[in-house]
């Protein structure tokens, strides 16, 4: 897909969100809104549009959201015809979406000749499905980033960004990430300046603070029962301390086999992936919110050496310690 400069804001693109039967409605709306949103900052400052919006699906008799509110949508463009970004939505129905060879088809087909594709949340599913993301980092809501991850071995996934983007295909997390992935599109078209206009219409953050990350890594570890939460209470008081199997086994009164297995049938992870997580967020807050040095984070979290730490946020943020301080410390 080919990368265009960045238009004025005299130029007008063509938005198309693909919907289906159980979308999630703010995955079609959210994003809808910050483009309607810049349309209107430019008109208030004398100037033309910048985007042309529409919702369309295979159905176009109405389709009912996840909610219940029924959407009227435009029927499928020809494969051909000119589009700036295609973006595909999530929610409850995307399995019965990626269960249809005919819209996957035109999907695939239509991808090809848009600028730029994104999806939202479990529209990932799609995407996937049409082989957008073959080869490229991408994220969904993570709940479902391990399903994607099995279902599409091809697509390498990663759990903690709020969205990404490799090369002209961006992906988001669940939900109102859709918001902040158009936000970001639109800073890429329009600017910063508009970007941040519409960010504070909508009173929303133009870049969340703290990072991107979509949720807390002690929240991504809970379970129903939530059999191990004293556990992982303990390993954040003592990130520091010896946390190895024998340790965290021994803690949760359980022999090493068995703590083994019941924690990565609990959790979805295993023991020593866990304790990596709870580490790297403990040394983000820490990078952010404090000047202490990165080398005595690392000991203050557990890691032993600056470099294991930076292997662990390369791993888990794509970003080293240094180069995560700088974006988004408090301290500037």
């Amino acid at each position: 897909m080919p990368k265009n400069p960045r238009l004025s804001p005299k130029s007008n693109r063509s938005i198309e969100v693909l919907a289906f039967e159980g979308v999630q409605v703010l995955d079609v709306t959210g994003p809808l809104q910050v483009f309607a949103s810049a349309n209107e900052h430019l008109a208030k400052a004398g100037q033309a549009p910048a985007y042309r919006l529409r919702v369309v699906a295979k159905q176009t008799k109405g389709i009912i959201s996840s909610a219940g509110l029924v959407l009227a949508p435009e029927p499928l463009p020809a494969v051909g015809d000119a589009v700036d970004t295609l973006i595909v939505a999530g929610g409850p129905g995307v399995e019965a979406a990626t269960a249809d060879p005919e819209l996957i088809d035109w999907l695939r087909d239509r991808s090809s000749h848009a600028r730029r594709v994104a999806s939202v949340c479990t529209g990932a599913f799609l995407a996937a499905a049409a082989g957008i993301l073959d080869g490229r980092r991408a994220v969904t809501h993570w709940s479902f980033c391990n399903a994607l991850a099995r279902r599409f071995p091809a697509v390498r996934v990663e759990s903690d960004p709020i969205f990404l983007r490799d090369g002209s295909v961006w992906t988001s997390a669940g939900v109102t990430a859709g918001i902040d992935l158009a936000l970001a599109l639109v800073e890429e078209d329009l600017g910063g300046e508009i970007a941040l206009a519409v960010a504070r219409y909508l009173v929303v953050f133009l870049k969340r603070p703290g990072g991107q990350a979509q949720f807390s890594a002690a929240l991504s570890l809970q379970t129903a029962g939530d059999r191990f939460e004293a556990l992982h209470h303990w390993v954040r008081a003592n990130l520091a301390s010896d946390l190895s199997l024998g340790t965290l086994a021994a803690q949760a009164g359980m022999s090493e086999r068995s703590f083994s297995r019941r924690y990565l049938e609990e959790t979805g992870v295993t023991p020593a992936r866990a304790v990596e997580r709870l580490r790297v967020e403990a040394a983000r807050q820490m990078l952010t919110d404090t000047r202490q040095p990165v080398k005595r984070i690392g000991q203050l979290c557990g890691f032993g050496s600056e470099e294991t730490m930076r292997r662990s946020f390369l791993r888990q943020l794509a970003s080293a310690p240094q180069d995560y301080r700088s974006r988004f410390s408090v301290f500037k």
